[in-house]
């Protein structure tokens, strides 16, 4: 068994090796972007694989990992695991419909619910005693689930033909321009330092260093990790300030 993750704010990281140890105590768990990540999937049959949703998506870059790597997946079983914010309908079944496309065996999906990662929106912002119980119940989800999964019995949120119908009109109808592909909506402001930690950050390689200040390209997945780590509070997606950098252990 592995586990693999595309985490922005650590919510998904941290979902993915609970779910991934609490099932193997001698699983590896690996970012997306791993150098071995290749690898590590080749040698493994099982697989919990984990994204943040995005407008009842998943996040570009792990579809077009999915899609330009098509020839792993078949055989291979996966556990689908989606975090979100607030709604994900199904965030879970964006991955499993396309993994199930290329041959693999699709043993469930899990919906997550985490501390909400969106650094430049007041939406969903909650005080860290409330973020606190969130990530308690959520950990207290995963380890039914884990349970459950142990007896034979997988969980289907996600992707059921209702999740399927809730995700599709609930959000991604309206937002499909916002996860077709990858943006070129990343602003950084003058505040930049060019101190180069978002560009040590980017699982996309997007952002560059030039003349002492970062600028970024047009590969940007909306994951949130450089606006949450940005010691400037200089980069910015969706809004135009920071409200309050998100990161999982802030709440821990």
């Amino acid at each position: 068994m592995i586990g693999i993750y595309l985490s922005g704010t650590g919510n998904t990281k941290h979902c993915v090796e609970k779910i991934t140890g609490l099932l193997d105590k001698t699983a590896a768990t690996v970012p997306l972007e791993s150098a071995d990540v290749i690898e590590q999937i080749k040698s493994n049959g099982t697989i919990v694989f984990g994204y943040p949703t995005q407008f009842s998506n998943a996040p570009y870059m792990v579809r077009d990992f999915i899609n330009k790597h098509r020839l792993l997946w078949k055989n291979k079983k996966i556990l689908c695991v989606a975090t979100m914010g607030a709604f994900s309908g199904d965030g879970a079944g964006c991955t499993a419909r396309l993994f199930k496309k290329y041959g693999a065996i699709i043993l469930g999906g899990v919906h997550i619910k985490m501390p909400d990662s969106v650094c430049d929106s007041k939406l969903l912002k909650k005080s860290i005693k409330k973020n606190r119980e969130i990530i308690r119940q959520a950990d207290k989800k995963i380890e039914f689930v884990v349970e459950q999964i142990k007896h034979g019995k997988y969980p289907k949120d996600g992707i059921t033909l209702i999740s399927h119908i809730a995700g599709l009109f609930g959000q991604r109808l309206w937002f499909y321009k916002k996860t077709a592909g990858y943006t070129d909506k990343l602003k950084i402001s003058t505040g930049c330092i060019g101190c180069g930690l978002c560009a040590s950050l980017c699982p996309m390689k997007n952002i560059s260093v030039k003349n002492n200040r970062a600028v970024a390209d047009g590969k940007c997945t909306m994951c949130y990790r450089c606006i949450s780590r940005c010691p400037q509070k200089a980069i910015t997606l969706l809004g135009d300030e920071i409200v309050e950098q998100c990161r999982y252990e802030k709440y821990c």
